[in-house]
């Protein structure tokens, strides 16, 4: 695959960047199972591919007219189920179906309803310790929350939920030996770019923040200084 590499350009050259009307924006995001529960108490489970924390609060982009964003409104617990690479074939699974019956004219061409999400996707339901809905066995990363706020966002056509994390669970081979840190040498999460699927490239480097550094070894040091 070939990687493009932005070139060293003097401001004063022309400039050589094309406007484009992309239909989506997705550079680059992670994939999150979302489970909540449905009316009769059962689980729903739905992909999401707006999703980014600040601090210990997710803050998750959903379809206003989903059963997603119908359960939070009533009950506002959920998981925020952090899928890996290898788990993109059941997060596809997933993507036709919704669980809202008769299907909203909203949802794309082809969309079904599916009471039975985690079964038709082929994963495994875990309790969960402090919120109703259960945790996705296999995820590597599972985050029990509430959601504390849901509003419209400036467009209208979608919903922003803020949700506090109240319990991380993680699988014990992606976590420091002894620490509560991730080892991101460890860790890849399943990536949305431009509606493909990707995971983790090599390690490039490391912020001056992080609690798990290490020397760089991606590149050549040569490479750091180029350009």
């Amino acid at each position: 695959m070939k990687i493009v590499e932005p070139a060293a350009r003097s401001a004063s050259d022309p400039d050589p960047w094309v406007s484009i009307e992309p239909s989506v924006l997705y550079f680059g995001t992670p994939v999150v199972l979302l489970s909540t529960e449905n009316p009769d108490a059962s689980a729903n489970l739905a992909p999401n591919s707006s999703a980014w924390a600040l601090g210990r609060v997710v803050v998750l982009g959903l379809g206003p007219d989903g059963r997603t964003a119908h359960n939070l409104a009533a009950r506002p617990e959920l998981v925020i189920n952090v899928a890996a690479p290898g788990q993109w074939e059941a997060v596809e699974r997933l993507a036709p179906l919704t669980g809202r019956h008769p299907v909203p004219a909203s949802k794309p061409d082809g969309c079904r309803f599916e009471p039975d999400k985690f079964g038709a996707a082929r994963l495994r339901s875990r309790p969960s310790h402090t919120v109703r809905p259960p945790r996705v066995d296999g995820c590597p990363l599972q985050l029990e929350a509430r959601a504390e706020r849901i509003r419209p966002d400036a467009s209208a056509g979608f919903l922003l939920v803020e949700a506090q994390v109240l319990k991380v669970h993680a699988d014990p081979r992606i976590v420091v030996p002894g620490t509560d840190h991730i080892d991101p040498a460890a860790w890849s999460p399943l990536l949305y770019n431009f509606r493909h699927y990707f995971g983790l490239g090599p390690e490039l480097g490391h912020s001056y923040r992080s609690a798990t550094p290490r020397a760089r070894t991606a590149r050549p040091p040569e490479a750091a200084h180029a350009g």
